[in-house]
């Protein structure tokens, strides 16, 4: 695992990566408006959350803490529950003890992370469900030569487990929620650090999101931001345009989300043009 603080990696660094794949950072294309792609510097990269929003990993989340509840001889209260959704570890298990009654202490907080991620870690490896529309996404996206990057709250030993599903030459960057230090979601700097590292402005990106706190960071960071509800509603003050699935999404509709205009959806009618 990465020192705190340390720089992400580059998908040209990690093993199996492809030197192709990497130098996709500096061949962007935007989608003209019949959906064709064409040399353009619009459209840069597109940043990706992923519990909640690329994988269906928030209900392995909400099993793991339900245990660790139980385990201590209590349970999580909906409020407590809603408030953990997007947040990063410690934090959440600084809720979960508040919540349960119990010390929340450094040492407390530490070894309840400690017990809560290695019962993810079983989880995620029985399987994770892709969200509907997110491989296709993705997929699209590497057809088009546009560069993505993974911006998760999630620890990296957890991150490289969901990786066996995503793949990991799907993104060029990879920042995880224990390289930023004390500044994860819903600070922006994840978000800076992926643009940074990709070479890119914010301002030529557009993130993906699902929790109220992903989207708060991705707003603050200056990207243009679509939010896809998975587990909590989004609110309207969160920022970003809505979605009701990826599967509503391709290159096309997010270089136009980009270049200003309204978000059109290739499939079906689920996307809207402004927060609601």
């Amino acid at each position: 695992m990465p020192a705190e603080g340390e720089e992400p990696r580059i998908l040209a660094d990690m093993p199996g990566a492809s030197t192709s794949s990497a130098s996709r950072v500096h061949e962007a294309r935007a989608i003209s408006p019949d959906g064709s792609a064409q040399p353009s510097a619009d459209l840069a990269a597109v940043l990706f959350d992923m519990d909640g929003t690329l994988v269906d990993s928030e209900q392995l989340w909400t099993l793991a803490l339900d245990d660790y509840a139980s385990h201590r001889g209590g349970v999580i209260s909906d409020a407590t529950r809603a408030l953990m959704v997007g947040s990063n570890m410690r934090r959440s298990m600084n809720l979960l003890l508040t919540d349960l009654g119990l010390s929340a202490g450094e040492g407390d907080v530490t070894a309840a992370a400690r017990w809560v991620e290695q019962r993810t870690a079983e989880l995620f490896r029985q399987g994770l469900p892709w969200r509907p529309g997110a491989h296709r996404l993705l997929h699209d996206l590497r057809a088009r030569g546009i560069p993505t990057a993974l911006v998760t709250s999630t620890y990296r030993s957890l991150t490289e487990i969901a990786l066996e599903t995503i793949g990991r030459d799907a993104f060029e960057v990879i920042v995880c929620g224990d390289e930023v230090g004390d500044r994860n979601k819903p600070d922006p700097e994840p978000y800076l650090r992926a643009c940074r590292s990709l070479g890119v402005e914010p301002t030529r990106c557009v993130a993906i999101e699902d929790s109220p706190s992903g989207l708060r960071a991705a707003v603050a960071s200056g990207c243009a931001v679509v939010g896809v509800p998975c587990e909590v509603p989004l609110d309207p003050e969160d920022g970003g345009v809505r979605c009701d699935s990826l599967a509503e999404l391709d290159a096309g509709s997010l270089g136009e989300l980009l270049a200003g205009r309204p978000l059109s959806a290739p499939r079906g009618t689920g996307c809207k043009d402004r927060a609601s």
